[in-house]
């Protein structure tokens, strides 16, 4: 689960469960970096866990990333296209299968507490059972056995370093290191395969619906489970079809910065459901299943997104809604419109960056290409605050101080409503980027932000 879904989510305990926090590395009015462990240290950790824990040895370990989203959101459940990548920092844990349907986690505690330990038995897993974070490690192995898959009990200790409360699917990146773990102990299937992991992301996605009752579109699952280092990965929400979309950043000179605003998630759980009510209830005005069909309606022009932003308002009137709910109705379509076309812009230029042959507005080249990215950035940002209205001032600050210290461009990514911002930065420039950042959020009287950077990792594996 992450903030997208419930605006408190990883903030609290029980979403994760606990775990091994990133290193935060930082001097004296410096700013403050997260960053990942090696993954021989995070395996090493969990390994420890488990013979704490549990006797004798695990039977493997396994590894899935947290996510960043560069561009599309709030576009998962709405069936529009969204571009998340992977992150360096990923939930590792040490497993043993078992036969008995018992299922034993161990969750390595924050800041030195004591480890989270749940027990139970498959028998009694099931839709609202259990509650806190095992469901999203029981509720895993449950909806696999749904889907037809032999599935018996497991023992593991889990660990990791995605940083909580940042909106970056510690949730997820769980759910997905024990769907793969058990899928390869059990022999479900090819593990590797794109396929196979499109249906290990979907029990992910529906142990989180019905066993955790916490609503997920689904983006953050099949990123932790299917994008590849180096690349985006383009994920048709409506289809679960994918591209990998290179993300040649490096050697151009470019680099991703990630904006923890360590704000405290101020709204109600209801926030999110609130703003996917409404687009299921314009979906609904406009005889559409899902808004992405409003996108296909309004055929890529501002003429007939303006069209269709006018047929919304007729009907919606029509059907009695109030005038405030109209524009409001508007104004969360009228997001899913523009960011869908964003998307698709932002995949044309990293593409055409990666194939050398580029003319952008700020240029030729690859280079002119990938920093024209910058402005569409900014732009969804605008759209989130105006239109979907999920930012709030820390996110504001953020990413204004971010372009006012250099960066190409700057938007809030996630839920919104606290968690992180997203920049596109000359490579070399983060440091002060984050130093300007910081002073801003603490001059505004905000949470000193955390830092991390954006390397587009592999999807889920096996360490050991």
């Amino acid at each position: 689960m992450d903030q997208r879904h419930d605006a408190g989510a990883d903030r609290r305990p029980a979403a994760g469960g606990g775990f091994v926090t990133t290193t935060p590395t930082t001097a004296q009015g410096a700013p403050t970096w997260l960053e990942a462990a090696p993954a021989s240290a995070a395996a090493d950790a969990a390994v420890a866990l488990f013979a704490g824990h549990w006797e004798g040895q695990a039977d493997g370990v396994w590894s899935a990333p947290g996510r960043v989203n560069l561009i599309g959101e709030h576009l998962d459940y709405n069936g529009g296209p969204v571009l998340p990548l992977a992150l360096p920092h990923s939930t590792v844990a040490a497993v043993r299968a078992r036969q008995d349907g018992v299922v034993r986690v161990v969750s390595a505690a924050d800041l030195g507490g004591e480890p989270s330990v749940w027990q139970g038995h498959l028998s009694d897993v099931g839709p609202g059972a259990p509650e806190g974070w095992a469901a999203y490690v029981a509720g895993v192995l449950w909806a696999l056995a749904q889907a037809g898959h032999a599935v018996g009990g497991v023992d593991a200790a889990v660990v990791s370093t995605v940083p909580l409360g940042a909106g970056l699917s510690s949730s997820a990146a769980l759910e997905c290191v024990v769907a793969l773990a058990v899928a390869d102990l059990g022999s479900l299937g090819e593990t590797s395969a794109d396929a196979f992991r499109a249906e290990l992301a979907a029990a992910c996605v529906r142990a989180e619906n019905e066993v955790a009752r916490a609503s997920t579109g689904g983006m953050d699952q099949a990123a932790s489970l299917r994008c590849t280092a180096e690349h985006a990965l383009r994920l048709d929400s409506a289809t679960g079809a994918v591209t990998q979309v290179p993300l040649p950043l490096a050697e151009h000179g470019r680099a991703l910065l990630v904006m923890d605003t360590r704000a405290p998630h101020r709204h109600a759980d209801g926030e999110y459901g609130s703003r996917r009510a409404a687009s299921e209830r314009a979906a609904e005005l406009l005889g559409h299943g899902l808004l992405a069909e409003a996108v296909t309606e309004a055929g890529g022009t501002a003429e007939g997104a303006e069209a269709v932003l006018d047929r919304l308002r007729t009907a919606a009137a029509e059907a009695g809604e109030g005038a405030d709910r109209v524009e409001e109705l508007v104004r969360r379509t009228r997001h899913v419109i523009s960011e869908t076309a964003r998307v698709h812009q932002v995949v044309s230029l990293l593409t055409s960056a990666a194939q050398g042959s580029c003319v952008g507005v700020s240029g030729v080249g690859a280079v002119a290409c990938i920093d024209d990215v910058g402005p569409v950035l900014s732009a969804s940002h605008a759209s989130m605050r105006d239109d979907y209205e999920i930012s709030c001032p820390e996110l504001d600050v953020v990413c204004s101080a971010a372009e006012a210290a250099g960066a190409l461009g700057a938007r809030m990514t996630g839920g919104g409503f606290g968690g992180s911002a997203v920049a596109l930065v000359r490579a070399g420039t983060e440091e002060a980027v984050a130093s300007a950042v910081r002073a801003a959020a603490l001059e505004a009287g905000h949470p000193e932000p955390a830092f991390l950077r954006a390397l587009a990792s592999p999807g889920a594996s096996r360490l050991r």
